[in-house]
Parts: structure tokens; sequence; C-alpha cells
């Protein structure tokens, strides 16, 4: 059975690392819904957080192949009930919007958005939150003149420790002998 899962990655920064993991999704026909990179909580680590809709095997295989990779110090997958989650949007609206439609204001307020920026020529509404509700803000803003939208990919921790640190320790002790 499909379902969604967040497949996190731990990497070194490498160049070319983002090209080759995509290709594994590539080369097994996966869609990616959504994906991002940062910085992670330990220096110089960086984590990919990625987001498929397959069967448990299929991910299984998939995160397998990804730490095949010799960057990649180690990769987890959770389910989304094993995960807390989250994701950003930006909407730039025409500033008449705001002063001629003044309902507007109560669809931000209602959906517990904020503005972040305000001139003559528009104004920039921020949202955080399940992707279902950063949607339903784009199809009551849509309306207005909505001229700019953009949605970050997913950003999760999980509910349980993935114990990177001491993974990462392990290493260093090993590559020390």
């Amino acid at each position: 059975m499909k379902k969604n899962y967040t497949i996190s990655i731990y990497t070194e920064n490498s160049v070319g690392l983002l090209n080759r993991i995509s290709a594994i999704f590539q080369k097994r026909h996966i869609n990616i819904i959504s994906i991002t990179s940062s910085a992670s909580e330990i220096k110089n680590v960086s984590r990919f957080v990625i987001v498929v809709n397959l069967s448990k095997e299929v991910v299984k295989k998939v995160v397998h192949q990804i730490e095949k990779q010799i960057e990649v110090i180690k990769a987890f997958f959770h389910t989304d009930e094993e995960t807390i989650f989250q994701e950003s949007a930006l909407y730039k609206v025409a500033s008449k919007s705001l002063f001629e439609e003044r309902h507007i204001q109560n669809i931000i307020k209602n959906s517990h958005a904020k503005i972040v920026t305000v001139n003559t020529e528009f104004f920039v509404i921020e949202k955080t939150g399940f992707r279902h509700e950063t949607e339903q803000l784009y199809k009551d803003l849509a309306p207005y003149g909505l001229l700019q939208f953009v949605r970050s990919g997913r950003i999760s921790v999980s509910k349980a420790p993935m114990k990177i640190k001491e993974l990462l320790k392990q290493l260093k002790k090993y590559s020390n002998e």
C-alpha cells in the first residue's frame, strides 16, 4: 500500500550529490512530492528532506540506494504519523486589494497567516502550516489579484530520535583507529 514517506538524508556538503540522489528516483520512475535542503543540527552536515508516495518496500530500497552514495552519512524514512512537519508559503498580492477589499484582512486573520511587508504596489503574506492549509489560502486569495506564490518543501523532525550524532561519533572513532 502506498503512503507518504519523509526521507531524511544527512550528508557531507558536496557538489553533484543532489543530482545523483535525484537520479535514484528518476531511474525508478518515482515522483518527488517535495524536496528541501538545509544545514542540519550538526556542523558541516547538510540534510535533505524528500517526500514521496511509495510502498514501504520501495522506500526501503530507495533509502538503501541513497546510503550507497559516498557523501551520505545516513538516511532515514518516516511516515507522516512519525514526524512533525510543516511547509511555508509566500503570497504576493496587489496592495489595492488590501485597502479596497476589507474582508481580505479577515481571510488573512482566519488562516493564521501574517503580512510580512506592505508597499504601494503589493503586500506579502506568509503562511506556515500543512499543505492543505497553504493551498486553501491560495484559493482564498486568488480572486484578489495574486501576483506571485511560492511554497517551500516539507520541513520535518522525527518524533523518535534519529541518533545521527552518536553515529558520527562512532564513525570518527573508527576512522581514528
